[in-house]
């Protein structure tokens, strides 16, 4: 997600180094959207796609620069300013895809809850305590409460182009429910979880408003030429198996089925769900992104044996290692890549790339997976 922490730059920042359109003219062209459908599709590709999440941040000095001079609100809702911050890691570090800089707080502030982002972290004043509060809360117009994602991502597909894929994102409704309640994103969700078993209807009721408003604003998203969209589910692995099957299950599962868009992949990022793992083909992500504590080959063959229906993978390396030598960078993204044989999997981190990690070590990682061994690609037609 584009979390406080990983997105921004000035306007007219990119004319400062790098200059994607020479380094066009030097290399083959390559259809970077098809690459990164098939690999949704769980169709052979030449090689796998690779992103990263987090990938425009606090790590880049580029960002550092345009954080400077704007709040992180001002550049979420500035359309030039955030389809240019996430642009960078594309022109910098040679990413796939291009996920538009954000928040996944936006949702709460456009249902009611104001939002404040100092540097101490998010704060969502009046959060949701009760069952007046969730009824309270606003259904509102994408286009006229937060356009300035649409602008955003619209700026963004005409520079790239047309063969880039371009990712837009939400969280998913449990995650936003639990900053909803809590008001701030420090890490606890005693509040939340309380709440969850305490007054499960009013859990529920909350879910499903989360989860209507958030396929309304994905479907915003997929109008302005989001290709992809994700969501994160930060919190997800805070659940009980029987809790995400009671409660995120089908508030998730609505999400996408309220949002159609047969053609657009969904990817779900659920954090540390190696408990989920029978769960999460259920609510029918055509992608689902997991941490580093799990297994990508244990996964595979536990959406095979479930799913009913082919399931790409995302991730997910370790993010600690790219603070570590560019060896053990290297060999990290060749190990993820073979756990999968590269087929039906989009390298990325099992979470946010750190704000210590070198870029160096970033562009190591994407060189790495654009250049790692794909086995599957003896099968391709």
């Amino acid at each position: 997600m584009n979390a406080p922490d990983e997105h921004e730059i000035a306007p007219g920042a990119a004319s400062n180094s790098f200059c994607y359109h020479c380094m066009e003219a030097m290399t083959p062209a390559e259809n970077r959207k098809e690459l990164f459908l098939r690999a949704c599709r769980v169709e052979p590709g030449e090689r796998v796609p690779v992103w990263i999440m987090r990938q425009a941040g606090r790590y880049l000095p580029e960002y550092q620069a345009v954080r400077k001079k704007h709040t992180f609100l001002q550049i979420c809702k500035t359309p030039e300013v955030a389809a240019e911050v996430s642009l960078q890691p594309f022109r910098i570090i040679g990413v796939d895809a291009i996920i538009v800089f954000s928040d996944i707080l936006i949702v709460a502030e456009a249902m009611g809850l104001p939002l404040d982002v100092p540097d101490s972290g998010p704060l969502l004043s009046n959060p949701v305590r009760d069952v007046a509060a969730v009824r309270r809360l606003r259904d509102f117009d994408p286009l006229q409460e937060t356009g300035f994602v649409s602008d955003a991502i619209r700026l963004i597909c005409k520079e790239a182009g047309s063969d880039v894929p371009v990712i837009g994102f939400a969280a998913a409704p449990w995650t936003l429910a639990c900053y909803m309640i809590e008001g701030q994103t420090r890490g606890d969700i005693s509040r939340a979880k309380e709440m969850l078993r305490a007054e499960p209807q009013v859990v529920r009721e909350l879910l499903e408003r989360i989860a209507r408003a958030t396929a309304q604003y994905l479907k915003m998203q997929i109008a302005a030429g989001a290709a992809v969209i994700q969501l994160f589910d930060t919190w997800a692995g805070e659940l009980t198996r029987a809790e995400y099957d009671a409660f995120e299950l089908p508030a998730t599962t609505m999400v996408y089925d309220l949002l159609g868009h047969a053609e657009v992949p969904k990817i779900l990022f659920a954090k540390g769900s190696a408990h989920l793992l029978d769960s999460l083909p259920a609510t029918g992500a055509n992608v689902i992104s997991v941490d580093w504590r799990t297994d990508l080959a244990e996964a595979r063959a536990t959406f095979d044996r479930v799913a009913g229906r082919k399931v790409a993978l995302q991730g997910n390396v370790d993010p600690n290692i790219l603070l570590g030598p560019e060896a053990a960078v290297r060999e990290a993204a060749q190990a993820a890549v073979e756990k999968t044989g590269g087929l039906g999997h989009i390298l990325n981190l099992g979470h946010g790339i750190l704000p210590a990690t070198p870029v160096e070590n970033a562009k190591a990682f994407v060189a790495a997976g654009k250049s790692a061994r794909v086995p599957a690609r003896a099968g391709m037609a």
